[in-house]
């Protein structure tokens, strides 16, 4: 077991530490799970804002005359069609499709940026040096030296464009999954609309020995509007109300796309990436399980692993996330489930100790925000 003194740190974890954060082990990080009650920040987030440390993902980019190529290898996004400025959600698969981990595509000018999972850095990083060294390319793995913090929540925006120093009204015309490069209070950044909780909100890179000075100044001038820091539980809680799958539950080493939802229809565009004879066999004759939400109206929190069963008790699928929803004012969860049991509405029930608590089938995502 990993202690304590063995944890890698964020450049931000003394200022978790000062604010009274509960640290906690998470892939190898000291890292916030929370500041305050989880649900209290869950809430804020969706009527406020907050802010978050997300220094402990991974921060890479591929260089090179074949940078296109080699990104394209990789991903089952069209890179070669993405305008510069543009952000795709993608994965990383094997020859036989199932997921190494999910990503976020970032096309720059003459390289691909990529955002991968802390949990699978290092893997990640020998695939795609792998597959960059196919076509002449170099990755340069930039996780220590950028951190990176998201500003998620209605406010967001509000916060952010006069640090910007922009008017929010011009901040606003920035498309939802684009980015582009500018200041941060100051800071030289690189800024993204996009995050991980089903609000509008942004996702800042920047040089990590600049990592406190501007986390304090945007809780300064987010003082105002309600702004806190926001720990991983609700986090966590805010991206399964959003439908948004989290690595190592709605995805694993055993999971292909095509279950979870991600590939949902016949990709277009022609280029080969890995994976994708397998993905695509697997569109046509169609999964054995798919990707389900789900709500309990009882006390008990659905857990993952946790057995759900049919009304007349036949197995049908197991759970892989789980969590109280201030939302929706009930427990939801996701699930896989066997094909054809899938239906919202669906009644079922949910195992737990031998016991049976019913739940019902809730189409994805559980909340999505107005726009």
């Amino acid at each position: 077991m990993t202690t304590p003194t063995a944890l890698k740190h964020t450049p931000l974890t003394a200022l978790h530490e000062a604010a009274g954060a509960r640290l906690v082990d998470f892939s190898g990080y000291l890292m916030p799970v929370q500041y305050d009650a989880i649900m209290d920040e869950v809430v804020r987030v969706r009527t406020k804002v907050g802010l978050f440390d997300l220094c402990h993902m991974g921060r890479c980019r591929i260089t090179g005359a074949r940078a296109i190529e080699a990104a394209q290898f990789l991903v089952h996004v069209n890179v070669h069609t993405m305008k510069v400025g543009a952000i795709r959600y993608s994965f990383f698969a094997r020859e036989d499709g199932t997921t190494m981990d999910d990503v976020l595509v970032y096309k720059e000018e003459d390289s691909v940026f990529f955002c991968i999972n802390a949990g699978n850095r290092e893997r990640d990083l020998v695939w795609m040096r792998e597959v960059a060294a196919r076509y002449d390319c170099e990755i340069e793995d930039l996780s220590d030296e950028l951190a990176m913090i998201a500003l998620q929540g209605p406010a967001s925006l509000e916060v952010i464009a006069p640090l910007m120093g922009i008017d929010s009204t011009e901040l606003n015309e920035m498309k939802y999954y684009s980015f582009r490069q500018g200041q941060v209070g100051g800071v030289p950044a690189m800024i993204s609309r996009t995050g991980y909780t089903g609000e509008d909100g942004f996702e800042i890179y920047f040089d990590a020995d600049m990592a406190q000075d501007l986390w304090q100044s945007i809780l300064e001038a987010g003082e105002d509007f309600g702004l806190t820091p926001i720990g991983l539980a609700a986090r966590d809680t805010l991206r399964l109300e959003a439908g948004m799958a989290l690595y190592g539950h709605e995805l694993d080493d055993t999971t292909n796309p095509v279950e979870a939802g991600i590939v949902f229809r016949p990709i277009k565009h022609t280029h080969d990436f890995s994976g994708r004879a397998a993905i695509e066999a697997m569109l046509e004759t169609g999964p054995e399980r798919v990707l389900v939400g789900f709500t309990a109206d009882g006390p008990r929190v659905p857990r993952q692993g946790y057995e759900l069963v049919s009304l007349d008790h036949t197995p049908i699928g197991k759970v892989v996330s789980g969590s109280p929803s201030p939302t929706l004012n009930k427990n939801i969860g996701t699930a896989y489930v066997v094909s054809g049991h899938d239906a919202p509405g669906t009644r079922m029930a949910m195992e737990i100790s031998g016991k049976r608590y019913e739940v019902t089938l809730h189409a994805l995502p559980f909340y999505k925000r107005s726009r």
